[in-house]
């Protein structure tokens, strides 16, 4: 796969896929982590007088317009963060948009409409492909968020083009993510969090390989302790995985992996702001309760064990995070794996809830990489090879 410092950009037209699927309210974008994470790429074509059309998805339209989805707020945040202007055409097909592309001069930059506003996006469509190459002559690939589909614009637009590379942000993420996971300064740790153990297991049995422990909280950890026979109450339930989780407990202990579930939790009737909770052993939950964050036993045990990591894996908020009273676990973690990395070991968080936690929580700075893609992360450390990828690798 090309490096974007293989190639020669100088006084080209450069086309870059980017992740912009960022949170929006009221017209302003809310978070501008995954805008900063595409800085480094668009400032070093800038940097080579290369002239830059720039290519998004944002949301889930479903092929059709909605202005909802419109990255045109994001043409102003961008605007904000590099202190130049940005040119912005409201179809990222036409051929205004075209021409606007055409006629761009060194170091400006166009920002292109949504591109899930055209089926042909999502579906892979040869003709949609073929339109957004002519956009520029040369196209660099720096969305990892959406590098474990195979869509028009990351994967469809290589036949079209004859000198692709890849992004800083996009071998930042492949180096992280895989090199560091498979080669890790051990002990490796792994912290899995979220709401179901669907879309994991595959992520936990590869990583069996790597880890000398995995803590497992979130609502997913019910999933485990079900497994194990203890009575989760209204907890949420896999109940789909229930033998894969017992089988995964059991692999883990044949092969010396130590699997750490919660000892206790903050257990509540519901799900909400006002609701009153009380801490419970997992032994002792009653059952109209629901476990909504992990109690301070499990933080400390936790802590304990992250503290001998030389690196460290986290994938998955450890409570309710987005409701104040059942963030204490997910912020307690995030403070313990920052210590962790002040120290010296490695620590990689994975992207969409985890990112969007610490986030939440005002944690973003001090940890070694926090990854842009929610999904790709997720694939990436379950040992798939991703389209993207896998046509970079193989263009010709």
């Amino acid at each position: 796969m090309n490096k974007i410092t293989d190639i020669d950009i100088l006084d080209k037209r450069i086309l870059i896929r980017v992740d912009f699927n960022v949170p929006l309210m009221n017209g302003s974008v809310t978070d501008n982590f995954r805008i900063k994470s595409a800085l480094p790429t668009i400032k070093y074509c800038l940097e080579n007088n290369a002239s830059i059309v720039i290519i998004s998805h944002l949301g889930r339209p479903k092929g059709i317009r909605d202005e909802e989805y419109s990255l045109f707020p994001v043409a102003d945040e961008l605007e904000k963060l590099l202190g130049v202007p940005i040119l912005f055409s409201d179809d990222c097909i036409s051929e205004d948009s075209i021409s606007t592309s055409a006629g761009l001069m060194p170091r400006e930059i166009h920002l292109l409409e949504n591109l899930r506003f055209h089926r042909g996006e999502t579906t892979n469509d040869p003709g949609f492909a073929e339109q957004l190459a002519r956009h520029a002559d040369i196209f660099i690939n720096d969305a990892f968020g959406t590098a474990h589909r195979a869509h028009a614009s990351n994967v469809g637009i290589l036949e079209f083009m004859s000198e692709v590379s890849s992004g800083f942000l996009l071998d930042g993420e492949r180096n992280y993510l895989a090199d560091a996971i498979e080669n890790p300064v051990k002990p490796l740790v792994v912290v899995l969090g979220g709401s179901k153990v669907t879309g994991k297991i595959e992520l936990i049995e590869n990583l069996m390989e790597y880890a000398s422990d995995i803590i497992i909280g979130g609502a997913m950890a019910f999933t485990f302790l079900k497994a194990q026979g203890f009575n989760t109450g209204g907890s949420l339930i896999d109940s789909d995985r229930l033998e894969i989780a017992g089988e995964l407990l059991n692999k883990a202990k044949s092969n010396n992996i130590s699997i750490h579930l919660p000892k206790d939790v903050l257990a509540s009737t519901e799900i909400s702001e006002t609701s009153t909770w009380s801490i419970s052993d997992v032994e002792n939950l009653k059952n109209d309760e629901i476990g909504l964050d992990i109690g301070p036993e499990s933080c400390i045990e936790f802590e304990q064990i992250l503290a001998n990591a030389n690196t460290i894996l986290w994938n998955g908020p450890l409570g309710v995070y987005e409701i104040s009273n059942y963030a204490v676990g997910t912020q307690y973690i995030a403070k313990s794996i920052l210590a962790c990395t002040e120290e010296g070991a490695t620590s990689i968080i994975g992207g969409g809830d985890t990112s969007a936690a610490i986030s939440a929580l005002n944690f973003k700075r001090g940890y070694t990489h926090i990854s842009t893609g929610g999904g790709a992360s997720l694939e990436l450390l379950s040992g798939n090879y991703l389209p993207a990828f896998k046509a970079l690798d193989n263009h010709e």
